[in-house]
């Protein structure tokens, strides 16, 4: 028999699910958040669970918030079980449930008026983001804030009734520079290299349309801290609510699988307070950019270079990608040769014993972590996870060839079917445009590389140009597995 998760049925939850031990009723909330999916409710929502489980920070309580419809599919979910959450870890030998509480309310998406409402609360003292890669407004070209973009425009030229995160941010600034109230901290956990910066960019280069004044502002009192977040989260399908199901014997609408694995590097640097993470196993530091590069190109440039591959060999899980002799080789090659080496040292890190946890980590069986999750929206993804470090080796005159091939396989998937026939249905948002310029480029390789808001000056390298052009005519003529082969041996 499983119980219906709810703040009534918390007594009820069968022993082996840990849960609150403070009580809800006692929790303030101390922090709007933006973009309640997944990966925020593994991992910001956990370190806030076990800080508010010792007793302490208990006025840091999360207030959810978004601007897109779709949004409200996941806010339902969680307001018929009063925003609690199932976080199960999982890996090969261990499996364990936790029940979070440290969500009090969600705020309907896309009700402006209401959210910034609440960021005029000064008891709202930060306000921190999980919006992915591609909700920043930046140019991937440039890797810089794009003030031209419609939908910024039309919030700068309406902001008391914006659309976008940075549109009602700003108009929750606007309000407490209005009544005199400390401004909030702004603090991103997306996976892009200076998260805090480009927050920065993206609220500042807003205002800056709106007025210098209140830019100058922006700049001069609101923080923007960076950070690395890291925990691998998949989505959450029947699968996983059937595993909760019948092996906890709790029904929860959107529960969260993750390995037990997780790492959060941040500056301290905050305008009104924070919470004491680092009770917790936060690390505050001075610089966070050495630990974010590391994570950014041996993670997620990792995740690219096992995703492509394995979706055109039709593999569904990652951990059967790690599986594969080729996709793993590919990896550890690819790693080790040319991505690692454009990684300066991070203090108390050794990069191998790095490598290699990642490698663990991908191999994890239990989670279910999908290759088709690891291939999705890649146009947003390559230009920050993997054209950065070709771009390092090209301007060292380095080997490009792993890098090329990791390039054409993205390619060589965009077109849209795997080498067996079969089908890849659309997996990025810009996919109508990805797929006619993979046609065009398997007669005409170059035409892939002179999407210059993707590639920029690498795409205009010779060196990369002729190496992309002869993995993506022998993918082309002999396939993937081939062509790994073929590069795992030196002799693509």
């Amino acid at each position: 028999m499983t119980v219906k998760l709810s703040l009534a049925t918390l007594p009820n939850l069968p022993a082996k699910v840990a849960r609150p031990t403070y009580d809800r009723a006692s929790l303030r909330a101390g922090i709007v958040h933006f973009g309640v999916g997944n990966f925020h409710r593994s991992h910001q929502a956990v370190y806030l669970d076990e800080l508010f489980d010792s007793g302490a920070g208990h006025d840091w309580a999360i207030v959810g918030a978004g601007v897109f419809d779709g949004e409200k599919i996941g806010r339902a979910k969680l307001a018929e079980q009063d925003w609690l959450t199932t976080v199960v870890e999982q890996d090969s030998g261990h499996m364990s449930a936790r029940v979070t509480s440290v969500m009090v309310d969600f705020l309907m998406p896309g009700d402006a008026a209401v959210i910034i409402e609440r960021l005029a609360d000064p008891a709202i003292r930060i306000v921190s983001l999980t919006i992915t890669e591609g909700g920043y407004f930046i140019d991937p070209a440039s890797g810089v804030f794009n003030p031209t973009h419609p939908d910024i425009v039309a919030d700068a030229q309406a902001i008391a009734t914006p659309g976008t995160v940075f549109g009602i941010i700003l108009a929750g600034l606007i309000r407490r520079r209005e009544d005199g109230i400390v401004p909030f901290t702004v603090m991103s956990c997306d996976n892009i290299p200076g998260n805090g910066h480009v927050t920065s960019d993206a609220v500042v280069g807003l205002a800056r349309l709106v007025d210098d004044t209140l830019a100058d502002w922006v700049q001069d009192n609101v923080a923007f801290p960076n950070s690395m977040v890291d925990r691998i989260t998949p989505a959450t399908t029947d699968r996983e609510r059937s595993i909760l199901s019948s092996d906890f014997g709790v029904e929860d609408n959107w529960p969260v699988f993750c390995e037990p694995f997780k790492q959060w590097v941040m500056e301290d640097r905050f305008t009104d307070g924070r919470p004491a993470l680092e009770k917790v196993g936060v690390q505050f530091v001075h610089d966070v950019a050495p630990f974010e590069l590391m994570k950014i190109r041996i993670l997620n440039g990792g995740h690219a270079t096992i995703a492509y591959p394995a979706g055109l060999m039709d593999i569904h899980f990652v951990h059967e990608a790690m599986e594969n002799p080729l996709v793993r080789a590919f990896l550890a090659k690819l790693e080790r040769e040319e991505i690692m080496p454009t990684v300066p040292p991070v203090p108390g890190v050794v990069l191998e014993e790095y490598c290699q946890l990642i490698e663990r980590r991908f191999s994890n069986p239990k989670i279910g972590d999908t290759v088709r999750r690891l291939c999705l929206d890649g146009s947003n993804r390559q230009p920050k996870f993997i054209i950065p470090t070709i771009a390092d080796r090209l301007k060292d005159g380095a080997d490009v060839t792993g890098l090329a091939l990791e390039s054409a396989l993205w390619c060589r998937y965009c077109f849209g079917s795997t080498d067996s026939g079969a089908v890849i249905e659309p997996n990025d948002p810009n996919w109508d445009r990805l797929q006619a310029t993979a046609r065009t480029a398997k007669g005409a390789p170059e035409s892939w590389l002179a999407m210059e808001d993707i590639y920029g000056q690498v795409g205009r390298s010779p060196a990369f140009a002729a190496a992309f052009a002869h993995s993506l005519d022998t993918l082309w003529k002999l396939g993937t597995r081939e062509t790994l082969t073929r590069y795992l041996g030196g002799r693509l």
